[in-house]
């Protein structure tokens, strides 16, 4: 080959060993990028293959199911957080986060322990219907609920209602099995004593470990009952806890228990900053919101325009993401409780009604973004996915 003219230029030889020394360099550079990546996705995947090992009959009415992965390991999680299942039940494709309630110190599988909801889509599915063997898809682990040992206090407070003891079941593993320094008080209140979710496990770990204290609380309890009755005041919890200011309080559970509980435990003096409340879903009943419109009735159907996209009805008194789902239009959504902003949307025309305390960013604000979870239309709606 005819030698280029460049060649003779002065400094040709050591600019020719600088850029094939670039290349090998690029070349190891993409390779570190490339595994930096798959190392990053297998540690926080967007989705997961799992089978159910076993289904455990926790209660009358709630079940755990024990997930495992056919061909790798479980990528990691912190006490609190939750799998948001991606199902389709009834031609209906949609999602429900379930907190995990195994313990993180193991991860040779995640429970899940799901409680029959009523009218439940697929908490009715999953009880009736899903068997040992079968496969799920879920999301990797998410949610901000869990304990941090650098930063919240070593007494933790907890108050549970209902199914959002899974949590809770999930820090009080670790903090067993691992040993750690934590003195844990935990209030877990529920209507019936048929209800109580661990109940002989809980027992079992209050007898044993001196630092965790268990107080189930029944809120229509038998005459024989000879447990806590009522609901959980902050007379009950300063006789049970004694002074609190040095605590974390962690609440878990339906709204109508942050609605009684978070003043109860305002009036003990507790700042909101010690209190780390778990996003539970979007009101049973949003019409009973404050701030809801009186003169929209929770039945009245608006048209919901997608762009470039089909049109749907949605009733006023539903959450948006549920209308557009039986509508067959699935926004991607993980925590449905108006935290994650997976299943935003642009309001392009009309209005929607959101709770005043949906975490909102604010520049989605600013241009017109709504989390679809907690939004309810109030006028016929076009909107951008």
């Amino acid at each position: 080959m005819k030698k280029g003219i460049w060649e003779d230029f002065d400094g040709y030889d050591s600019i020719n060993e600088e850029i094939k020394a670039s290349h090998i360099t690029a070349s190891k550079r993409a390779f570190e990028l490339d595994f930096a990546d798959q190392y990053i996705k297998r540690l926080h995947p967007d989705r997961l293959a799992l089978k159910i090992a076993d289904i455990i009959q926790e209660t009358p009415t709630t079940k755990t199911f024990r997930l495992v992965s056919e061909d790798n390991e479980l990528p990691p999680f912190q006490a609190g957080q939750y799998l948001s299942l991606l199902i389709e039940v009834q031609g209906i494709r949609t999602s429900r986060p379930y907190s995990i309630s195994s313990q993180p110190n193991q991860i040779g599988y995640y429970d899940i322990t799901v409680k029959q909801v009523k009218n439940g889509l697929v908490s009715t599915f999953l009880l009736n219907h899903v068997n040992i063997g079968d496969s799920l898809t879920v999301s990797g682990p998410q949610g901000n609920f869990y304990f941090n040992p650098l930063v919240h206090d070593e007494n933790m407070i907890c108050i549970a209602g209902g199914s959002g003891i899974t949590p809770f079941m999930s820090m009080i593993r670790e903090i067993v099995d691992r040993g750690l320094p934590r003195t844990l008080t935990l209030f877990y209140g529920n209507r019936y004593a048929d209800d109580i979710i661990f109940h002989e496990q809980l027992t079992h770990i209050s007898d044993h470990f001196e630092r965790f204290r268990y107080i189930p609380v029944i809120e229509k309890a038998s005459q024989d009952y000879q447990g806590q009755c009522g609901l959980i005041t902050a007379d009950l919890i300063k006789e049970v806890a004694g002074a609190s200011e040095k605590a974390t309080f962690f609440l878990c559970g339906p709204q109508g228990m942050y609605d009684f509980c978070l003043p109860q435990i305002e009036h003990l003096g507790i700042p909101r900053k010690k209190i780390r409340k778990e996003l539970y879903g979007p009101p049973l009943d949003i019409c009973k919101d404050p701030g809801w419109p009186k003169e929209i009735e929770r039945d009245r159907l608006f048209s919901v325009s997608v762009k470039n996209g089909q049109t749907i009805s949605a009733p006023a008194a539903s959450p948006l993401l549920v209308s557009l789902e039986k509508g067959g239009v699935v926004p991607p959504s993980i925590c449905r409780s108006g935290e994650c902003s997976m299943c935003r949307v642009k309001i392009l025309s009309g209005k929607v009604f959101q709770p005043a305390d949906t975490p909102v960013r604010k520049s989605d604000s600013q241009y017109g973004y709504v989390h679809s979870c907690v939004s309810y239309p109030l006028e016929d709606l076009e909107i951008l996915l």
